[in-house]
């Protein structure tokens, strides 16, 4: 089991889009930049997590936004999310990072370094908007994307700036590899839950992706966002065939009185 495919689309998670229970609002329309205007993040913005499996704790998790960057001539956001802990037969420390447009949140840059257990993997792929193209490092060959591309990095925070209406199902074909497309958002509930870090105000969300693991049908994977204009991850619970695996808000540090005014 790959933490990638269990947190990418906490998500982590893509603007070509369309509700497919109800008429998704317009402000979501697929070529509207005023859809990621109000950024609910910033430079300096960082979440601290406690991960469970179980009852057991066996790591912690950050996702923080590291600074603002030009790739290629654009301005970047330069995220980071990282995954320490394990159990004594099993280590993880994991490490994802996103490069994307600070205006449109398209996807610009996408790394991994994942080493669990026996498995190491490092991957670099660059990613082209305007051409609707991605290229993994150690290719030759470009291959198609899609319009207005997301990472798993960048779909975190894009999907923090949708209104996330109880009873929608937000479907989304902007995940920069196609096959893995759609990826889908259902809404479900509104409630009050407690974290390591206090007790919140929260609006409740199943993610769907094409995938074996606990983001498909059967996964049963919910998520647990702030229900204010921050949409901050508040905690995440899964149901494995081994176990659960859950994430808790430890501890959040706000982005920077200048990070707040981009």
């Amino acid at each position: 089991m790959k933490l990638l495919s269990i947190l990418a689309a906490i998500a982590a998670v893509t603007t070509a889009s369309q509700s497919t229970l109800h008429s998704q609002p317009a402000a979501l329309a697929s070529d509207s930049v005023a859809a990621v205007a109000a950024k609910p993040f910033g430079v300096g913005e960082k979440l601290t997590y406690d991960i469970k499996f179980g009852a057991l704790h066996v790591g912690t998790g950050h996702m923080e936004v590291l600074d603002t960057e030009e790739v290629r001539g654009k301005e970047a956001y330069h995220t980071l999310f990282t995954i320490q802990g394990g159990i004594p037969i099993y280590k993880v420390n994991d490490r994802y990072e996103s490069w994307f447009d600070t205006a449109s949140l398209s996807s610009l840059r996408y790394t991994q370094n994942i080493d669990e257990g026996q498995y190491e993997r490092q991957t670099h792929y660059e990613i082209f908007p305007s051409r609707a193209e991605y290229q993994e490092a150690g290719s030759d060959d470009p291959q198609p994307s899609v319009n207005n591309p997301l990472d798993d990095g960048s779909f975190l925070y894009f999907i923090r700036t949708v209104p996330l209406l109880v009873g929608e199902t937000y479907t989304f074909n902007r995940y920069f590899r196609p096959d893995r497309n759609p990826v889908k958002i259902r809404v479900l509930r509104r409630e009050r839950v407690t974290v390591p870090a206090g007790t919140f105000d929260a609006v409740v969300i199943q993610p769907i992706i094409k995938t074996t693991g606990i983001f498909s049908d059967k996964g049963e994977a919910q998520i647990w966002l702030s229900d204010d204009s921050r949409h901050i991850m508040l905690q995440l619970t899964s149901k494995l065939s081994i176990g659960s695996l859950n994430l808790y808000l430890k501890s959040y540090q706000p982005p920077t009185a200048t990070a707040t005014s981009q």
